[in-house]
């Protein structure tokens, strides 16, 4: 497993707990030994030992004693889904989206920006098995898939430069060069819509429409994740229609007062 250098100025005791969390939660269902956790947080084992001591006391970690390993505590999770909760818009959402599900029957997601990433916040599951990019928690670069890229296509052009220079590393092992993928931002910026496939899941199509924040730029995204013989040409014009005008309702609940709207981009500045 890769280090994880803690810095000199991150050296305290809140630091050095939020590296093992992001090690567990990376770890998978089985969690890490102590020496593995250690040696990952490059911290010696008693202060690592120190650190998951509290962690265990704040139930954010828990221990298996029988394989003598730590994995993320259910209290985190409740914290999560908290945080999930962006300007409420998981909330404002959710009976859009299972409405959405219910009269089209797909499975949608809703993605919100989060700095040069879109992290799943919510998912209403339809009928047919999916394999999806990311659930919920998990997060996608940029301009990776359908949502993340309805949301980089209407960002402001600084913004989007930034982001495109920051992420185009990891997007050019999927065929994406910086050519195509503003060619593909283009594209969405003209129909209002992302479509078509990743090349990550072979027989997967997305469609991802935009939320739009009260300043004009996209704060997050209605994604769609289905086959290619139900996202075909003809039916996502029609599809996108529907979506779009979901999208539109949700925005309109927004409150243009609540800071977190602007935390993405202030990220950037």
């Amino acid at each position: 497993m890769r280090k994880m250098e803690v810095p000199l100025e991150a050296s305290g005791a809140l630091q050095r707990a939020v590296v093992i969390l992001r090690l567990l939660g990376n770890a998978g269902p089985l969690g890490l030994r102590l020496t593995a956790l250690a040696e990952a947080a490059a911290l010696p084992r008693p202060t690592a030992h120190r650190v998951l001591k509290t962690l265990l006391a704040e139930r954010l970690v828990a221990y298996a004693p029988a394989r003598k390993t730590y994995t993320l505590g259910l209290d985190l999770f409740m914290l999560a889904a908290c945080a999930g909760n962006v300007h409420g818009l998981r909330d404002i959402a959710r009976p859009h989206v299972l409405r959405l599900t219910a009269s089209l029957g797909e499975t949608i997601f809703i993605l919100v920006r989060n700095d040069y990433d879109a992290v799943c916040i919510e998912r209403s599951a339809g009928p047919l098995p999916i394999r999806a990019l990311t659930d919920i928690g998990g997060r996608v670069p940029l301009g990776l898939g359908q949502g993340s890229s309805a949301i980089l296509a209407f960002l402001p052009p600084a913004e989007q430069d930034e982001i495109i220079r920051h992420n185009i590393p990891s997007l050019m092992p999927i065929g994406l060069d910086e050519a195509s993928l503003r060619a593909w931002l283009a594209t969405i910026r003209r129909t209002g819509y992302a479509e078509g496939t990743t090349g990550v899941n072979p027989g997967m199509a997305g469609l991802g429409v935009p939320i739009f924040g009260h300043d004009g730029n996209a704060v997050a995204c209605l994604s769609i994740a289905s086959t290619t013989d139900r996202l075909t040409p003809e039916r996502n014009p029609v599809v996108a229609e529907i979506v779009k005008r979901t999208a539109a309702e949700i925005a309109a609940q927004l409150s243009p007062f609540d800071p977190v709207l602007r935390r993405a981009s202030a990220a950037m500045e």
